[in-house]
């Protein structure tokens, strides 16, 4: 009778520690994944060589082609309409949706516009007096990479957006005027603001040159002006002639 009881203490013993085996590497590696994510987010992060670059040329394409894929319902449906004329609301509708991606590509240009100081003015005489800034030099030329200075070049890229969305606005207009032959003038002038701005951002980008088999290179810029030629010296005065004596 003795022998029962032993025998029933050493199969629960020999079944504890079957489950300790089998739920103990359970638990250790449900521990372990919070930790293993917890010093991975700890863990310093290199940042990867030329992001930064890589990732301002990626936002630069994606504004405009955010623009040109606005535009683009706009000049399908004038084009394919009847006679060119859109139903008032449809034409509204979809030149706002173009408006709306040129603002957002005009505060991205904006945005990398170096700023200047400004100086106090005349209705605020208790701020004290800035001092003058140097004048700029005037906007560099194309360099050998295709780049231009940043503040000319997002002045260009500016101004192509403003000269794109007035080019939209008279589209929008054509399409509702009543008048077919406003339509195909207007949209022509759209299709060419769509070249400015992407001449414009392909230029002022930073973008890596096109390495396309084929494709005839453009011209390169001078690397700097040449200097103006000198002026020519005029010839000296002749002399006085003496006086005679007697």
């Amino acid at each position: 009778m003795r022998a029962l009881p032993a025998r029933r203490l050493a199969s629960s013993a020999l079944c504890a520690t079957l489950l300790t085996a089998v739920a103990a590497p359970t638990a250790l590696a449900a521990d372990a994944g919070p930790a293993r994510e917890q010093r991975a987010r700890s863990a310093p992060r290199a940042p990867l060589p030329g992001a930064d670059g890589l990732a301002a040329q990626a936002r630069s394409l994606g504004d405009a082609g955010g623009v040109l894929a606005a535009i683009t319902p706009l000049l399908d449906a004038a084009l394919k309409a009847d006679k060119g004329q859109l139903a008032k609301d449809q034409a509204t509708k979809l030149a706002a949706a173009v408006q709306d991606a040129i603002k957002k590509a005009t505060a991205a240009t904006t945005a990398t516009t170096p700023t200047t100081a400004t100086t106090p003015t005349a209705a605020d005489p208790a701020a004290p007096t800035a001092p003058a800034a140097p004048a700029s030099p005037a906007a560099p030329g194309l360099t050998k990479g295709g780049q231009a200075g940043t503040a000319a070049i997002a002045d260009v890229k500016a101004a192509s957006l403003a000269a794109l969305q007035k080019a939209v606005d008279g589209l929008a207009a054509a399409t509702t005027s009543g008048d077919p032959a406003k339509v195909a003038p207007a949209a022509t002038a759209v299709v060419a603001g769509e070249v400015n701005v992407l001449a414009a951002t392909l230029v002022g980008g930073g973008l890596p040159a096109p390495d396309l088999p084929g494709l005839p290179k453009p011209p390169s810029a001078p690397a700097a002006v040449p200097p103006a030629p000198a002026a020519p010296s005029l010839p000296a005065a002749p002399a006085a002639p003496k006086p005679a004596t007697g």
